[in-house]
């Protein structure tokens, strides 16, 4: 078995070759960013035929002798790989071109890359795709085959979820970067602070499983990933450390048999609670039911999340300046929808261009 791993040197990627090296899963290409001191230190260890990079300033620093470059590069490597499996761990919008590609190929994609489902879910065949996300993995876990009435992901709240709402309007952008339970990249985090990737998350379960009874509350220990209650009245939940590597060693090899993280010792968690998801802290909460009820607007949503994280970085909007930026951005695009990706290219583009210009 070999993979094609997108986004190898992020915390997925990571994560997705040391389950490669555990079940000697051959890596046949690696793509990365910008950090190339790291993408030559994977190069050395797993020997891929293939490297692309995000730019080609930085080709010569690369110890690879078959580098692409760029978004176009990704495609051509993909093009010229065998692997059965694509593993998608790139972050934002940059992904989804590749996740079309994948399954244009007949490949399966192992996807870590939640834009590609909230900006075109409707247009990929869903078949091809296993998700790499412990919720997501968690609901699978527990549906089985049985009638489920409501689906449930839960949210740790982020890193001002503890923080009075007046001292929220002078957060950081460092300081939205302090999440309480784990460190991951920059946008994911923004993305907790915020409750956008919650969002995302009920928008992804959307496509996956079909349904639009589904809702998220936050669990603050981040050990309860899921919870599915069945139209018996019963409800169960998923239990499972803070760590990637099951979810991944599933979604490579379909099923797991063995320990691949230590069982959650129940006395040491003590008590857990569950709370609502208010839109006085989370505004963007506020568009969550017509969200799911209208998809298509995953893609407005996705552009100006991005560009409102970019301009919050910059100092150029405070942290609910990008609620509002969204929240606004959605209501002017409410009345588009795209017929395909053509046009989801498009209304990308627009938005983008109405945030940069004229917002």
């Amino acid at each position: 078995m070999s993979i094609v791993l997108l986004g190898s040197t992020g915390s997925i990627g990571v994560n997705t070759l040391l389950i490669a090296s555990h079940y000697n899963i051959k890596v046949e290409a690696l793509v990365a960013g910008r950090n190339i001191q790291l993408l030559n230190q994977q190069i050395a260890k797993y020997n891929p035929k293939y490297v692309a990079i995000a730019n080609r300033e930085d080709i010569d620093r690369v110890n690879h002798d078959n580098i692409f470059c760029g978004d176009s590069g990704i495609l051509e490597l993909l093009e010229q790989t065998d692997s059965p499996t694509i593993v998608n761990a790139l972050v934002g919008y940059t992904g989804l071109s590749p996740t079309l590609k994948a399954i244009e190929l007949g490949r399966r994609v192992a996807l870590a890359n939640k834009e590609s489902l909230v900006v075109a879910g409707e247009f990929i065949d869903m078949s091809k795709i296993v998700p790499i996300d412990s919720e997501h993995f968690g609901l699978w876990y527990l549906m089985g085959e049985r009638p489920f009435s409501k689906l449930y992901v839960t949210a740790s709240g982020g890193a001002f979820r503890d923080w009075d709402i007046k001292d929220m309007q002078r957060a950081t952008f460092s300081q939205a970067l302090k999440h309480p339970n784990w460190s991951m990249g920059n946008k994911i985090t923004i993305d907790s602070a915020t409750m956008t990737n919650k969002l995302f998350e009920l928008l992804e379960a959307k496509w996956l499983f079909n349904t639009s009874n589904i809702d998220a509350v936050i669990e603050k220990k981040s050990i309860i990933h899921a919870l599915a209650e069945f139209k018996d009245g019963s409800t169960t939940a998923h239990f499972a450390g803070v760590d990637m590597k099951l979810p991944i060693a599933f979604a490579l090899r379909g099923k797991v048999e063995e320990e691949i993280l230590a069982p959650v010792n129940l006395l040491e968690i003590g008590a857990l609670e569950f709370l609502p998801i208010r839109e006085e802290r989370y505004p963007i909460w506020e568009i969550k039911q017509h969200l799911l009820d209208n998809p298509h607007l995953g893609v407005v949503v996705n552009a100006v999340n991005e560009e409102a994280i970019k301009k919050f970085e910059r100092d150029e909007v405070d942290f609910f300046g990008m609620g509002k930026m969204v929240l606004d951005t959605y209501r002017k695009f409410d009345n588009i929808k795209a017929r395909d990706i053509e046009e989801i290219i498009e209304i990308d583009r627009e938005v983008r261009n109405y945030i940069i210009g004229d917002y």
